[in-house]
């Protein structure tokens, strides 16, 4: 029994989630904020429409909730969690229909999982009934003590697929769905990576899977991220020049520097600093804060937050004043943090180390966007992804090291240091790193995108229903998972028939071969 409709036009603010992506910065999960943000407000006027024309699309729009076991994986605890999900059966054909299952990853889902983006799309055109369901510990499938550290044991990838095993019987006996009903799996960044291991560890409960931007290798110094920066910020065809990079490598030079040298007051000033950076801490938290600005830049590109690539090269290679020309990059440097703070609206960049730890060590569930201690805590026991700056191709500066970035699983989880190793290897053994014995999966990348470093970007085999992978040169993170505008680029355009021509396919093999099962 579905507990409640989606009736009233509250549904046009509520923030868009197909960007997810697998942040380390505080800055950078704020332009991920940002961007959901732009990203509803154009598609407002789409969904408005929408609406308009098919009136009878918002009422089949349906929230609901399935208790699930706390621990698959131990059968003697009994304890249950609540998880939401969405449904749409505005487009299912039904009883026979395919079921398009959007998996969330590290945050909340909404309403508009089910309505708006290529996935929708497609389900529209196929006549699917079409599902959102959200991951444990985000959003708002959270017990009310489920943040505290004993609780987080059980916040896994691992728990998270069986979660999708049990919720996939939950919903085939509700709808009375049968073989004839082929589940196709999608999901970005993260939850892209939980499509594509769905597909693998229960290849009997879904027929294809589509995962965007999907970092299925775990890895402990992520120091390919910034290299992928780097490479993007040097990438022309985007916008971007040789200059562009070493302007910015100066900037960082310059900053490290001034910090070194006792002159962290006039940097704090000149950045327009909340604080005064008080230890080595919070001058790394200051670092970490320019380098997101830009990193957040290239990550997102052409979406219409912050700025552009060729934008933010644009404000770097700038003809500085001459009396200025020996600091041009450092000045540069500060406008591109003016930039930030207009955009965002933060009247300064909070660089304090105490507060992300007590934000860190905060274990109450007050508000349902709350993601960076259930994050921090799987890159601890999980993934990894941290962001290092300790080679030389990085553009930013070396304080942002391993060491740095991993204190924090000691300091607020007592995870030690020296189990990470481990931690990821076993990860990388159980999924099969970035070359996954799977098969009906697709793998969607972009060539501006530096998670693109831990995904699948060539498939396994050129014929045949082997892993299979599209590759956009110039576009950046998940930028697929949206529905079509005027202003893509053709790559984009092209992949996306490419992604539509594969589940076509799958679809229409699943059915032959369901007849010849039914006929036998």
């Amino acid at each position: 029994m579905w507990t409640k409709m989606i009736s009233s036009p509250t549904y046009s603010f509520i923030l868009l989630l197909f960007l997810c992506a697998v942040d380390s910065g505080r800055i950078l999960s704020k332009i991920k904020d940002c961007v959901r943000d732009h990203q509803l407000q154009k598609n407002q006027d789409y969904l408005l429409t929408l609406t308009a024309s098919d009136h009878q699309l918002l009422p089949q729009v349906k929230e609901s909730w399935i208790y699930q076991p706390l621990d698959h994986f131990n059968r003697q605890d009994i304890n249950t969690f609540p998880q939401r999900f969405f449904v749409n059966e505005a487009y299912w054909q039904c009883p026979d229909g395919p079921v398009f299952l959007f998996i969330g990853g590290e945050g909340p889902i909404h309403e508009l999982d089910v309505l708006i983006g290529h996935h929708a799309d497609m389900a529209k055109e196929h006549r699917a009934l079409l599902l959102a369901v959200e991951h444990r510990f985000y959003g708002n499938s959270i017990n009310q003590d489920g943040l505290k550290a004993e609780n987080l044991a059980v916040l896994s990838s691992q728990q998270a697929l069986a979660d999708l095993a049990v919720f996939h019987q939950y919903i085939s006996q509700s709808f009375n769905l049968s073989c004839r009903n082929t589940w196709i799996s999608f999901g970005g960044s993260y939850s892209g990576a939980l499509s594509a291991w769905f597909r693998g560890k229960f290849p009997n409960l879904v027929y294809g899977a589509v995962a965007s931007s999907a970092p299925v290798q775990a890895k402990l110094d992520f120091s390919g991220y910034n290299k992928a920066v780097g490479l993007s910020l040097m990438n022309e065809a985007v916008g971007g020049s040789e200059k562009c990079f070493a302007k910015v490598r100066e900037a960082f030079a310059r900053v490290e520097t001034a910090l070194m040298g006792g002159n962290s007051s006039q940097v704090a000033v000149d950045f327009g600093c909340c604080q005064t950076p008080k230890n080595l801490d919070d001058q790394t938290e200051l670092v970490q804060n320019l380098a997101d600005i830009i990193m957040g830049a290239v990550q997102y590109n052409e979406e219409g937050v912050l700025m552009s690539i060729a934008e933010l090269c644009g404000v770097m290679t700038s003809p500085s004043e001459e009396e200025e020309a020996e600091m041009g990059a450092y000045r540069q440097l500060i406008k591109l943090s003016q930039v930030y703070r207009s955009t965002s609206e933060e009247t300064c960049l909070d660089i304090s180390h105490e507060k992300t730890m007590k934000d860190l060590m905060d274990t109450s569930v007050h508000t349902h966007r709350r993601a960076e201690r259930q994050w921090t805590y799987q890159t601890c026991t999980e993934f990894g992804f941290y962001q290092t700056c300790e080679d030389t191709t990085c553009p930013f500066s070396g304080m942002l090291t391993l060491k740095a970035q991993t204190q924090l699983c000691a300091e607020v989880f007592g995870i030690s240091q020296h189990s990470l190793p481990a931690r990821i290897a076993f990860t990388n053994s159980y999924y099969g790193e970035d070359h996954p014995d799977t098969n009906r999966v697709l793998y969607v990348n972009g060539g501006v995108d530096p998670w693109k470093e831990l995904s699948v970007v060539q498939g396994s085999r050129q014929d045949g229903d082997g892993a299979q992978a599209v590759f956009i040169e110039d576009t950046a993170h998940c930028a697929d998972m949206l529905s079509p505008r005027a202003t893509d680029r053709h790559s984009l355009k092209t992949a996306r028939q490419e992604i539509e021509e594969r589940v076509t396919s799958w679809l229409r093999t699943a059915a032959l071969k369901t007849m010849e099962t039914v006929s036998i």
